[in-house]
């Protein structure tokens, strides 16, 4: 690396016990080493996601050979390019998808998970742009989401929620969601949500009223078992992304085989490099041109300076947000 890059870092890291947001400080680590066919990127801003949180309470350690610093995903400059990297020069904006390490001021990654910042997003909102997109993207591929399906995606007004339903919107899909507040079903409706409901009511007789859901989206898992395949019409698809609800639930394997329905449970951050390649590659052709005719557009953004990641994660918890949340490091 060149003289200009510093040896140490600031990071957050775990200290103490417990799982509560205070247990994340700002300290400094090693400024990693870009292997070859890596950059090294400054980061401006790294986007917080419920994976961190998990991680943060024990419960979704790293990959193998991943930074155990917290942080799927990063908006920054390329600061040095290694051995057999081409397409990237120093200097260059980008966006990163990560395995880990986001919570810091450096991050080393493949180049093959390098993207250009979205069409008209400044560096702090996009940082919190690709761990969505490239999540909702991904699994509707997974669940063959089709034009003119009914989708239904849980908690419309966060991160992934609010990217789902204008995604789906934009593919010409029927966009079913719930959420928790007059407030957010509001936004989910601004969206572009055709039917909100309050997660505190009873949103599985609603949907099944309204004609019931071709594809779910789900974060909850255990919980949200028995009424998501209750909502599911015949060859329909749920992919569950999430396990807030728990992680072991009953299934009707009667009522999954008369329904011909398909359940699939999938993880980005433990998927092959190539497939992660891929996905990001489909996102620049796929998603960017989205952002830049306005069929999509960004999430409200809450911002805070990583120094206060404690209060940011509290924040994340309080489930008050919408949208995404985002750490700023500066450059």
């Amino acid at each position: 690396m060149t003289s200009s890059i510093p040896t140490t870092m600031r990071a957050v890291t775990v200290q103490g016990d417990g799982d509560g947001p205070e247990v994340l400080q700002l300290g400094e680590a090693p400024v990693p080493l870009p292997k070859p066919g890596e950059v090294l990127i400054q980061v401006t801003a790294a986007g917080i996601n419920r994976a961190d949180v998990m991680q943060r309470k024990g419960f979704y350690p790293p990959p193998p050979g991943a930074s155990a610093i917290i942080g799927l995903e990063v908006s920054g400059r390329v600061a040095a390019v290694a051995e057999g990297v081409t397409g990237w020069s120093v200097g260059d904006r980008c966006l990163a998808l990560l395995a880990g390490g986001g919570y810091a001021e450096y991050v080393a990654v493949e180049a093959a998970h390098l993207l250009p910042l979205p069409p008209g997003v400044d560096p702090i909102t996009a940082a919190g742009v690709l761990e969505v997109a490239a999540t909702v993207q991904s699994n509707a591929d997974v669940a063959d989401l089709k034009p003119g399906e009914t989708y239904l995606v849980h908690g419309g007004a966060g991160g992934i929620g609010s990217f789902a339903i204008q995604y789906a919107k934009a593919l010409g899909c029927t966009v079913f969601t719930t959420a928790g507040s007059d407030e957010k079903l509001a936004f989910c409706r601004e969206l572009g949500a055709d039917l909100a409901v309050s997660y505190r009511d009873d949103w599985a007789a609603a949907f099944t009223d309204a004609g019931g859901v071709d594809v779910i989206l789900d974060n909850q898992g255990a919980r949200y078992l028995e009424p998501n395949l209750g909502v599911l019409k015949s060859d329909g698809r749920m992919v569950i992304i999430g396990l807030q609800g728990g992680r072991k639930g009953e299934l009707d394997l009667g009522l999954q085989l008369r329904k011909r329905a398909s359940v699939i449970a999938t993880s980005l951050r433990s998927r092959p490099s190539d497939q992660k390649a891929k996905i990001c590659a489909d996102v620049v052709t796929r998603i960017w041109p989205m952002y830049a005719d306005g069929r999509i557009r960004t999430a409200p953004t809450k911002v805070f300076d990583a120094a206060d990641v404690a209060a940011a994660h509290e924040y994340f918890d309080s489930g008050e947000h919408r949208g995404k949340i985002v750490l700023t490091f500066g450059e």
